[in-house]
């Protein structure tokens, strides 16, 4: 081999390593190489570990044929003969055969792939028509079987990284939900408990208006403390879709300012505003949708509390467009992706009660619905929540 050809192997190689996409990786491999290996099309044949039955991961076609749907296109027989074989294949078509036949009776060349050091899938390229397949030719082949499966290893192993992360961020998150869910509990049991006892001292007198205080206390963290186990519940309800909805006709725009009516009832300084047009209505679960305008005004009262709310309805084509916005100290971009996963919690809003489920919930009822919600944010200028529902056509 000389040193022009040593240094273009170097540099295509190099090309090769620094592509982050596999499948961007895989095609700069091949198309580089195909000035000294011609191809027509290569394909990439995995083994499913549970079924043993193998598919297709990659394919790419780039000289004759790119149209032509007869079975050797893709070469599935001699990769299923080379992965029940365990060793390189070739085959080449009869002699004497037209140019109609090409595409049937392809040149074909298939090599295993030990991915993790199983031999568990097949690199086969197609060639209609051409010359037969050199020696010199079969070892460039094999060259790109050999990154082929370092590729996908990568691969592999960037998939088993990423989710080990989200593993691991998960138990965090379930570490962080468990502390502070215990101080969550405590807290209404601890009111409870505490003016309870005092009531039912028996050395001491409570005027009427004192008894009618602790009962107040009692009553509202008992409220308290039946949001907090339902929260907890219909979290494990929707997470298992185990949670039951009724469809029917909701205006959203009423149903709207119903709920801010009874937020406005515990909460008088709040200030709500509308800017909603003439909506037609949605088929939907009433009771859910309220709850996630219920869950976004209490997150904004706790980590908004002295912003005015301005709630905007848009019809958007065959979709209605929510916008619910505060004028807060907004959330820093770097949080925003992890905001309706379940159990999280912004960072440092340690002093703001919660347990990190409302927005989890406001996402899976709004799923169900077959829409979308996500927020957008400004630091210093506040955090804005869109939600889009479809408009049911026969409504």
């Amino acid at each position: 081999m000389d040193l022009a050809t040593l240094s273009f192997l170097h540099k295509t190689f190099q090309e090769v390593q620094r592509k982050q996409d596999w499948r961007a990786a895989l095609d700069t491999l091949f198309v580089s190489l195909r000035g000294s290996f011609v191809f027509d099309n290569a394909a990439i044949y995995l083994e499913d570990s549970q079924t043993k039955a193998s598919e297709v991961v990659y394919a790419r076609a780039v000289g004759r044929g790119k149209a032509a749907e007869a079975d050797s296109m893709w070469g599935e027989g001699i990769a299923n003969e080379v992965l029940s074989k365990g060793k390189m294949i070739l085959k080449e078509p009869r002699k004497g055969l037209s140019y109609a036949n090409r595409l049937t009776e392809a040149h074909l060349l298939g090599f295993p792939l030990y991915v993790g050091g199983n031999m568990n899938g097949a690199l086969v390229f197609i060639r209609f028509g051409g010359p037969q397949y050199t020696e010199l030719h079969i070892q460039i082949a094999s060259l790109q079987a050999f990154w082929a499966t370092a590729l996908i290893e990568r691969k592999e192993l960037q998939d088993a990284r990423t989710e080990l992360d989200s593993v691991q961020r998960q138990m965090r998150l379930q570490d962080d939900f468990v502390s502070t869910i215990s101080h969550e509990l405590r807290t209404p049991l601890g009111f409870i408990k505490g003016y309870s006892t005092s009531l039912l001292r028996q050395d001491t007198t409570w005027d009427d208006s004192t008894q009618r205080e602790f009962l107040n206390i009692i009553d509202e963290e008992a409220d308290r403390l039946a949001r907090l186990i339902e929260n907890m519940l219909e979290s494990a309800r929707l997470q298992s879709q185990t949670l039951q909805f009724k469809f029917s006709p909701v205006r959203i725009d009423a149903l709207a300012r119903d709920v801010a009516m009874r937020i406005h009832t515990h909460h008088p300084e709040m200030k709500v505003n509308f800017d909603v047009e003439t909506l037609p209505s949605i088929r939907g679960d009433g009771m859910r949708i309220a709850q996630v305008f219920e869950n976004l005004f209490s997150n904004a009262l706790k980590y908004a509390p002295a912003s005015e709310i301005n709630i905007g309805m848009r019809l958007m084509s065959d979709k209605i467009r929510v916008t619910f916005a505060d004028n807060g100290e907004g959330i820093p971009e770097d949080y925003l992706p992890f905001l309706f996963e379940r159990f999280y919690r912004v960072p440092g809003e340690r002093t703001v009660t919660g347990t990190g489920l409302g927005l989890y919930i406001c996402k899976q009822i709004v799923m169900a619905h077959h829409g979308n919600i996500w927020v957008e944010s400004v630091l210093d200028k506040g955090t804005t929540f869109i939600i889009e529902l479809p408009v049911d056509p026969t409504l």
